[in-house]
């Protein structure tokens, strides 16, 4: 009897053992299942809970599409988002195959304008298969700028900016009625007399200039007393040339003056990019360096003919001597 208690006790002892050591190996899931029974009863009750996280899942997404910019769920043939108002899907460019935002009318790949039901003239809508826009009478297949002879998709010569249709001539001559763009005109053209004054380079240039104006006095006063006059009165010669340092203090003035007036003139956020694109090549004066600086991407382009979204706004920027047309993103 105490023999066979022995050998139980013994074997008791020797399962237990077992058990132990099997259920500290992290690798024996059929052990872990019976002696941890947490576990098993965790693992019962989530699979319960996927189908109803899968089914929500499933829900939210037959619901609509959610916005990458502020997760909001939208309807699914959404193109922007009804809460942030960003773009929650992409186009392909018809020529390039690029992805393009859906509220973009030009492709910055290949440098196309990609929209068939829109007129990039005038904005005006189309079917699709007019050769010529029933509201303005461009044709669809572009205008040849009669200065330069590009080739132009829009309104305005993305090249030398001459105003190729009568709509953007009448805004050039509306835009001429405003006091700030006048103010700008004016500014530029005293801009392009100190691009084209010459300094002084030395001292010596000082001193002769002065010796012609006392030669330029005597002999007017000579010709004077020719014809009969005592006294006569000879008007100073201006002189408008000045020192390098002189001249370059003035034209840093009159940059300052005019990127004032063109961040006044500067193309606010509009529905439409065809007419943004139209007021913001109407308003670009000529005889200055500009650059275009959009708010879509915040990038230059030697004008908004490059840009995929002018109607974010933007603006036109002078280019200093330290700016490089290198900078400039489109057009390449």
């Amino acid at each position: 009897m105490c023999y066979l208690l022995e050998n139980s006790y013994l074997c008791n002892t020797i399962i237990l053992t077992a058990i132990i050591m099997i259920d500290n190996n992290p690798n024996n899931e059929q052990t872990q299942r019976v002696a941890r029974p947490q576990q098993v009863l965790e693992q019962t009750v989530r699979p319960e809970q996927a189908p109803q996280q899968m089914q929500m899942t499933q829900q939210q997404q037959a619901a609509g599409m959610s916005c990458p910019y502020c997760g909001a769920i939208n309807e699914p043939e959404a193109m922007f988002c009804a809460q942030c108002g960003q773009p929650i899907s992409k186009t392909i460019c018809p020529h390039c195959g690029a992805d393009i935002d859906p509220d973009a009318d030009f492709c910055e790949t290949c440098h196309h304008y990609i929209k068939k039901d829109v007129c990039s003239f005038c904005g005006s809508h189309l079917s699709g298969n007019e050769a010529y826009c029933p509201e303005c009478g461009s044709p669809r297949g572009g205008i040849v700028c009669p200065t330069c002879h590009t080739l132009n998709e829009f309104a305005f010569c993305k090249k030398c900016g001459t105003a190729l249709t009568e709509g953007a001539r009448a805004m050039v001559k509306q835009l001429q009625m405003n006091p700030d763009y006048q103010e700008l005109l004016e500014i530029v053209r005293e801009y392009s007399q100190l691009e084209n004054a010459l300094p002084y380079n030395s001292e010596r240039d000082i001193v002769r200039e002065q010796m012609n104006a006392r030669i330029r006095e005597r002999v007017l006063t000579l010709l004077a007393k020719d014809d009969g006059v005592e006294i006569p009165i000879i008007p100073p010669m201006e002189s408008k040339r000045m020192t390098r340092e002189e001249l370059e203090e003035q034209k840093s003035f009159k940059i300052k003056m005019l990127s004032t007036i063109l961040d006044k003139l500067a193309v606010a956020p509009t529905p439409s990019p065809v007419k943004a694109r139209n007021y913001a090549m109407a308003s670009k004066p000529v005889g200055v360096r500009l650059a275009w600086v959009c708010n879509f991407k915040h990038a230059m382009h030697s004008s908004p003919c490059g840009c995929a979204k002018p109607h974010l706004g933007g603006k036109w920027v002078v280019l200093g001597k330290s700016s490089s047309m290198d900078e400039i993103k489109d057009d390449k």
